[in-house]
């Protein structure tokens, strides 16, 4: 296999262990700075420049994409994609994970337990918006931070409504989220490698530092997570696109709480706590993906006019319930059931002996006309609203300025 490391720092730990792992196991392997590629768009197919050449063939890249030039890395690393060389990471799921509140929006239909979290922009609603985590102490944070940096532990509202005026009076987006008490100081990093958990580690802050990365001190020793935690760990990096990821979960009294999900995750921390060679893990797995790779069918499969992949949910009224995958007739309208899930259960290539409840979603691929037509229709929205209660209806902006809001306007004089 030949393998491009793209990294700007050739010498940083982890991109020589990554590298060494790579020359062990008879790789050609190169590191290559991310910044000096140019995407070439000139010809009939999509095309690489390094330093000002032509880039040669190669298998696989593993992206190590620094927060600094996200925009570009992931520029790269999706012409890369175009031109079916093999990355672990896609470009989506860095761009995914790179962003604090994409990430958590992205998890959080996916039914994943996280802490309460809450992102605002008017000053007005911060203090509804604490209350609505759980209230103070909270956690603020940076949309866009790395290592500990930009986390703020405020330990009362009345600090908290100052912190986030301060930072958003110099453009700075922040998330609000819920402080979880049980876990202070206190966090578990999992290192996921395609559907599997290679190595874990319990990180904790020392002295009264609360937040517990090994840049910021913390101390870190290996853990034996329970399956529930590499359960979580494991969906939480397959959903954002990633299969080398470090996911950060707090130990919460119900279970893992994903914190984030890190795509170019640090190895000489978690190296050095567990003992296990996770750089061989990684180069392992790309070896084995790259003789049979795993592709994004959203971009395959459009090129079928009137074919493609879609969700279909069982409401408790689809004539579905109770009757098993054959006897649907799905097949007969040329809709094929690739997998279903039942709450946090997933089912590949479900058997069509398989009886169907309320609340399961098959994932299908096939007609899209004859899966448009098993949706049921919307119901009228401005019913919905007539039926509301008066105070959940929201109040139109002319209402707001009635009452005496300060609300901006579009229009120019």
């Amino acid at each position: 296999m030949k393998l491009a490391i793209l990294s700007r720092g050739p010498r940083s730990y982890s991109t020589r262990r990554l590298r060494e792992a790579a020359a062990n196991r008879g790789h050609v392997v190169k590191v290559l700075n991310t910044l000096r590629f140019a995407i070439d768009l000139t010809g009939d197919k999509p095309a690489l420049q390094y330093r000002s050449k032509q880039l040669s063939q190669y298998d696989a890249i593993l992206p190590r994409i620094g927060a600094s030039i996200t925009y570009f890395g992931t520029a790269v690393v999706r012409q890369f994609e175009q031109m079916d060389v093999y990355t672990p990471n896609t470009a989506n799921g860095i761009a995914n994970s790179r962003d604090k509140l994409r990430s958590l929006q992205i998890l959080s239909r996916h039914d994943i337990k996280m802490p309460a979290s809450t992102f605002v922009r008017d000053r007005q609603d911060v203090k509804a918006s604490i209350e609505r985590v759980g209230g103070a102490p909270v956690i603020i944070k940076l949309l866009e931070g790395t290592q500990g940096i930009g986390v703020i532990l405020a330990p009362d509202a009345k600090v908290a409504e100052s912190i986030i005026e301060t930072l958003q009076s110099t453009g700075t987006n922040v998330l609000l989220q819920q402080f979880i008490a049980e876990s202070r100081g206190r966090d578990i990093r999992a290192l996921v490698v395609g559907d599997r958990v290679v190595g874990a580690m319990r990180r904790t802050a020392q002295g009264d530092e609360f937040r517990s990365n090994v840049h910021r001190g913390g101390k870190a020793e290996a853990v034996t997570l329970d399956p529930a935690f590499e359960r979580s760990a494991v969906r939480a990096a397959q959903i954002m696109g990633l299969r080398v990821a470090g996911v950060d979960m707090l130990e919460g009294k119900d279970g893992p709480l994903i914190l984030e999900v890190n795509s170019s995750p640090g190895l000489e921390g978690i190296e050095g706590a567990t003992g296990l060679d996770i750089a061989g893990a990684i180069i392992d797995h790309i070896d084995n993906q790259v003789a049979f790779p795993e592709i994004d069918v959203r971009q395959r499969l459009t090129v079928s006019t009137g074919y493609g992949v879609a969700e279909i949910h069982i409401h408790h009224d689809s004539h579905m319930v109770g009757q098993t995958i054959e006897g649907t007739g799905l097949r007969e309208t040329d809709i094929t059931v690739l997998s279903l899930n039942r709450g946090t259960t997933v089912i590949p290539n479900p058997r069509v002996t398989r009886t169907l409840e309320i609340n399961d979603r098959l994932l299908c691929f096939g007609k899209l006309e004859s899966m448009r037509g098993l949706i049921p229709k919307r119901k009228n929205r401005n019913a919905r609203v007539k039926d509301l209660p008066a105070e959940h209806v929201e109040p139109s902006e002319e209402s707001a300025t009635s009452l005496g809001s300060d609300v901006d306007s579009d229009e120019t004089t």
